[in-house]
Parts: C-alpha cells; structure tokens; sequence
C-alpha cells in the first residue's frame, strides 16, 4: 500500500512540475518571462551601517524601519529664502512617486547586494581614487565664491574643460556636457535596479522596456542567437548585451560601454552580467554581477526580485526624456540670458551664483533617506 502510494505521489508530482514547466515556456519552448515586472523598493543598493550584521529583518524591524522613512517629509523643506537652493526646492516630494512596494524592504532585506556578504561595494581602487579627487576639486572649484562653495573669487578653472568626460552637474552651463547625465536624459545606466520592466520575447531576442525616474527610460533589444559582441571600438552608453540560455536561466553578457557612462564611477571598463529567472508564476529574480578592475577591487553581485504585474491594468509607455529636449535647451538659454543682464549692469555675475547643488536628487541607494552605508 505505501510503495502505491509512493508511486501515485511521484506520478502527481511529475505531472504538476511538467504542467508548470509547460506553462512558464513560449510556444517555440523557451523560458518564459514575458510581462510587466515590478521592482521597486525601499531596500537600498548598500546595507545601511545601523543594519551592519542583519541582511534581513524580523517583520517588526522591517515596519518599523518602513514607518519610520514613510514618515519623513522627503524633499518638502525650505533652503534660505531668496537662494538658488529655495528656487530649486521648488521641484519637491510632489513629483516623486511612493508606491506601496516602494515603501517596504524586498523580503525583509537590507541590502540588495548579496556579494560581498557586508552588503557593501567593495573597496574602490587608488586609480577610482584618484579619478574622483580630480573631478570633485574641479567641481568644488567652479563652485567657488558661490552660496554653495568655499570661500573666495571665482577660480581661473571655470574657463577650463573637466579633467575627463563630465557627467555630473556642474556650476556652469555653456554647453550641454556642463550638465548631468541626468538633465541631458542620458541618466540611468546598467544595472538598473528599483524599477518597472515590461519583458517581450521572440525566438533568437529578447526586448526589456526599461521604467525609469522622469520619463527617461530606455529599450533593450538583446540577441539570444549565439552572435557575438560588436568589436571593443563600437561604444555605446548601454553597452553591447549578448544573451543566452542556461537551464531556465536568461544570462546577459553586456560589454562595451561608452567612456562617457557612468555607473557609481565606472565607465567603459565595466564588465555586466545579468540573470533573469522565473521562480514562479509572479515572481522573477534578477541578479546582477558587476566587474570593473579600474574602479573596484572585486566584483559584486545584486539581487532583485520582480513582482509580476497585471498586464492589462499597468502600462509602460515610450520615454519621453530625450536628449536635447526643451528643458535642457532652457538651463543654457535662461543662463545666456543672465550673462547678458550682467554685461548691462543689471543683474548679478552667473558666475558667483549655485546652479550646481541645487535641488540635487539623491543616488539611486539613498532613495527615501533610508540610509546609506560606504559612502564615497
């Protein structure tokens, strides 16, 4: 009786893992991931130091980590009355998103790195060091004599290009490349964590529509047909992705990417590899490997779970940041503008005003202010 009981079970069991196989394949055969995927998160990229030996909470520390950042008014403060930074202010908590997943820590985590086990980046190499130093000073020098600098005339350096590609915002506005990544919507670089994926597939391709803040989202189409990367000379700011199958497993291989990206210092020499799993019927797991010799002293690796979505109630629409967009073309135009005002002696010198820290927005691991662990 129990050696026909036994054989019954394993027939079900068979049966029920074909049938779920069957039912996260494509019609060619294929896993399948297709859908719209949510990842958004409070769960920071690094481990917050107050949480230094606990990857993961009880359910009462995590809400009350949750309640305590739900709590917190978030950009919706005031800077001096009448200074760049209040003008900026302008720009608050109004226009950023708190979804209800985007308020809770992913399974109780308080990290999304997973290697090292710190939950930490790994150490920065001396030569990352130095890039940093040298870009900071020429920030920092532009920034002279301004509301939101040290002390003293405006430094000779302002007439000076950046010691390498300039991504971040600085205070001078002559051209585009004096602004960030982000004002140019050329911001969010893989990886991209703590967003909203809409996955479609067709045999030898997959395509990834990629959500991501203020519209500046972007589309992968990655090969899953054996094709090799493009050669190292062709650079772009999204790498090369080449995809294929292991098991269940999607892994992407992304390489050659732009001098002028920047992903938490790394640049072209960044080495990318992505792993998207289905584990179940709303729930797939994208995990991260990011290497680059030039920046960091080892690898790390991320975890992130996605949360599938209803693909009829929740769309992903085309960005609509573009490069060279109205908003940019405005910041060079109001600060010509200025110039000329000074020329006539009727306003103050651009040059001694902050146009550079104001209304800054936070990496993407301090979102909330949840914390931040190994800063830079």
């Amino acid at each position: 009786m129990l050696l026909r009981l036994f054989m019954v079970l394993t027939i079900v069991s068979a049966g029920v893992q074909a049938q779920s196989a069957k039912q996260f394949r494509t019609p060619w055969g294929e896993p399948d991931l297709q859908g719209i995927w949510n990842g958004e998160t409070l769960t920071p990229l690094q481990r917050p130091a107050r949480f230094a030996n606990m990857p993961v909470l009880t359910p009462e520390e995590a809400a009350k980590a949750e309640a305590e950042v739900d709590s917190r008014p978030g950009r919706d403060k005031r800077a001096k009355e009448g200074t760049e930074k209040d003008v900026a202010g302008a720009y608050n908590q109004a226009f950023f998103d708190r979804s209800p997943r985007s308020l809770h820590l992913v399974d109780r985590r308080t990290s999304l790195i997973i290697d090292p086990p710190n939950g930490l980046l790994p150490t920065v190499t001396p030569e990352a060091q130095k890039r940093r130093a040298a870009i900071r000073e020429y920030e920092q020098a532009l920034l002279q004599g301004t509301s939101g600098g040290r002390p003293g005339p405006p430094s000779p350096l302002y007439f000076e290009p950046p010691p390498f590609y300039n991504v971040d915002r600085l205070n001078r506005a002559d051209g585009p490349e004096d602004r960030s990544l982000q004002e140019r919507c050329l911001a969010w670089e893989l990886p991209h964590l703590d967003t909203f994926y809409r996955i479609v597939q067709s045999p030898g391709q997959v395509g990834i529509v990629v959500d991501a803040f203020q519209g500046q989202g972007f589309v992968r189409t990655i090969p899953v047909d054996g094709s090799k990367h493009l050669p190292a000379s062709i650079r772009s700011y999204k790498g090369d992705a080449r995809g294929h199958w292991e098991g269940d497993t999607l892994v992407v291989d992304i390489t050659n990417f732009s001098p002028k990206s920047d992903y938490l210092g790394s640049r072209q020499n960044r080495h990318v590899v992505e792993r998207f799993k289905r584990v179940s019927e709303n729930r797939l797991e994208y995990t991260v490997t990011v290497e680059d010799p030039t920046t960091w002293t080892r690898p790390w690796t991320a975890m992130e779970p996605l949360e599938k979505q209803s693909d009829k109630e929740n769309q992903i629409y085309e960005a609509d940041c573009h490069e060279g967009n109205y908003g940019l073309t405005d910041m060079l135009a109001n600060t010509r503008a200025a110039e000329k005002l000074f020329r006539e002696g009727k306003g103050p010198n651009p040059r001694i005003m902050d146009i550079a820290t104001g209304g800054g927005v936070a990496p993407a691991d301090q979102k909330y202010s949840f914390g931040r662990a190994g800063a830079e």
